[in-house]
């Protein structure tokens, strides 16, 4: 079941009492009606002053929010005066031979979107945990239990770090071994991709899809993620360390790590010029050999 998010003030219904949110959440529920339609494109977004009252921030939390999303292609005429309006979709934006790389937070939900518009869907996804991919499952889930899409087939096959590995990230800063990153790692793989799998497979009974999600594990760390969808599309993306902080078990911890969901996808599509097509064709046949050779089967527990 997908869960749509409250729309409060923007619908005209009252809305609920909640804590001020930051402006990264103010970007991410705005980003979210952009994604599912309720804001369009060419229409224009609600004033600075309504969207602060809304989520009860600052204005200056609406702008930063807003800078975010035109920063992403979402939004355009961002300024302190007239209302900022809605872009082109990023299904659109990001095709053609003039594509530009784009965070994955905008541009893989826009193009699993356009790739369940297919009759056979198809998708092979190598990265560190399920986590982009089963956010950006969302939209099309949502389309097809409102009647808009309905492909007949779903086969989803997900690349994961073995949990019998030793990773190379995220990883302490001290160097010292800490089984609690990999705990805590495990756990988020485990989570995600039971999430991935349980939201794909609901499709059978509600919807009759005949869908098949199916793990397996890598006995290395990727320093990349990928994602191929139908056979004419590869998403290539660099997991970039950075040094952070987090609580694990009541104690903050420095370490390395990535942000897989805000790395910088680079589109590439079959079709869109020899270089496009040839890594589309030499990425498949990468996903393959990982696949049938040196990978092994993956249970999503413990």
């Amino acid at each position: 079941m997908v869960v749509e998010p409250e729309h409060a003030a923007v619908n005209g219904r009252k809305r609920s009492p909640r804590p001020p949110r930051s402006h990264r959440e103010v970007a991410d529920e705005l980003r979210s009606r952009i994604r599912s339609g309720q804001l369009r494109a060419g229409e224009r977004m609600p004033t600075q002053a309504r969207l602060a009252d809304e989520f009860g921030v600052e204005r200056g939390a609406v702008r930063q929010a807003l800078r975010i999303l035109q920063s992403e292609h979402l939004l355009v005429d961002v300024s302190k005066g007239s209302p900022a309006t809605v872009a082109e979709p990023p299904e659109r934006v990001l095709t053609g031979p003039e594509a530009v790389p784009q965070p994955t937070t905008v541009a893989l939900g826009a193009r699993v979107t356009a790739a369940f518009r297919a009759p056979h869907v198809e998708i092979d996804a190598l990265c560190l945990t399920s986590i982009s991919l089963t956010l950006a499952m969302g939209e099309p889930l949502r389309q097809i239990h409102a009647g808009r899409m309905k492909p007949a087939r779903v086969d989803v096959r997900v690349l994961l770090p073995s949990s019998d590995i030793d990773l190379a990230f995220p990883a302490p800063v001290d160097a010292r071994t800490d089984s609690r990153l990999q705990r805590n790692w495990l756990a988020n793989r485990n989570a995600q991709g039971q999430v991935l799998r349980h939201n794909l497979l609901a499709l059978r009974s509600s919807h009759g899809v005949d869908v098949r999600v199916t793990f397996r594990a890598l006995p290395f760390t990727p320093p990349v993620k990928l994602y191929l969808l139908n056979g004419v599309e590869a998403l290539f993306a660099y997991y970039t360390l950075a040094r952070r902080e987090e609580e694990i078990d009541h104690e903050q911890l420095q370490l390395y790590d990535v942000q897989g969901t805000r790395s910088t996808l680079f589109p590439f599509a079959q079709g869109a010029g020899l270089r496009d097509t040839t890594f589309v064709e030499q990425s498949h046949l990468w996903f393959n050999a990982l696949w049938e050779t040196i990978s092994s089967e993956l249970v999503l527990s413990g």
